[in-house]
């Protein structure tokens, strides 16, 4: 893929790939009869960092990075993560509410007049998920601060491997933003 001009998409998926020394990330489009269509990204978190990164890019190779995520602060409970294009521009942020996350994990999305909050859908998986390794299926809603319209959401599927559909009903988040909140749903559940 040469470029990135994509600033909307208003669904695709994200697949975890396996691999032994860092967490990989497939971005892909959603084909109208739900298929999986091309790849729009790659992301891979880097290990051993002070602080949280996770970097997309354009290809397999990764020589051509396109955008990411990186945390604002070493080590924080209610931990920032700024989301950035290639050149540095600010595309948003999303933090993590620590105080609701300790029954539901919750987060707050901001970009360009967009104020937003997200969480688990079903509070019984999410209690049931902090106890039982088990690859539990769940739901993550984000709506509009002022209106309560939805903005995105993100769906983890029934599978052994890390998959998520991405519905992005709103057209003021800008596909990068909400691939790495995606991408960092996953990737910083755990903590």
């Amino acid at each position: 893929m040469t470029g990135f001009s994509l600033q909307y998409l208003p669904r695709f998926f994200v697949k975890q790939r396996l691999t032994m020394l860092a967490n990989r990330y497939e971005i892909r489009e959603a084909l109208p009869d739900g298929s999986e269509g091309r790849m729009f990204a790659v992301a891979q978190q880097k290990r051993m960092a002070m602080k949280e990164q996770v970097t997309f890019f354009a290809d397999d190779a990764r020589t051509q990075p396109l955008f990411g995520f990186k945390a604002r602060r070493v080590m924080d409970l209610a931990a920032a993560y700024d989301v950035t294009a290639a050149d540095g521009t600010v595309l948003g942020s999303f933090q993590k509410d620590f105080g609701a996350s300790l029954m539901r994990s919750s987060f707050h999305l901001n970009g360009p007049g967009l104020e937003a909050y997200g969480q688990e859908r079903d509070a019984t998986t999410a209690l049931l998920r902090r106890f039982i390794d088990f690859p539990f299926s769940f739901h993550f809603d984000f709506t509009d601060k002022m209106t309560g319209a939805s903005v995105l959401s993100s769906t983890r599927q029934f599978t052994l491997r890390d998959r998520y559909t991405v519905e992005v009903p709103d057209q003021r988040v800008d596909f990068r933003l909400a691939a790495a909140v995606a991408v960092g749903l996953d990737a910083l559940m755990q903590r």
